[in-house]
């Protein structure tokens, strides 16, 4: 499994959402199932999966599913 293929997986396991709803348009609560208690699941999802510690910074960065790989970039996870 490619490590976009684990981020698209991971934002649907904490989101709770279909797969397919994954695209990197994606963004911070333009669907319900994505609020504020959706998205520390979602940060944590994302830090197990790639064994990551995000700073503060970042998690509040981390509006969609683009910004999310370019977050991950900066520690090193390769798309």
């Amino acid at each position: 499994m490619t490590n976009k293929e684990l981020l698209y997986q991971a934002f649907s396991s904490a989101l709770n959402i279909e797969l397919n709803q994954v695209k990197p348009d994606l963004t911070y609560n333009t669907i319900a199932e994505w609020d504020s208690t959706a998205h520390m699941i979602l940060i944590a999802e994302i830090e197990g999966v790639f064994d990551v510690m995000l700073d503060t910074d970042d998690i509040i960065d981390m509006s969609s599913v683009q910004k999310a790989q370019e977050i991950l970039q900066k520690y090193d996870v390769a798309f």
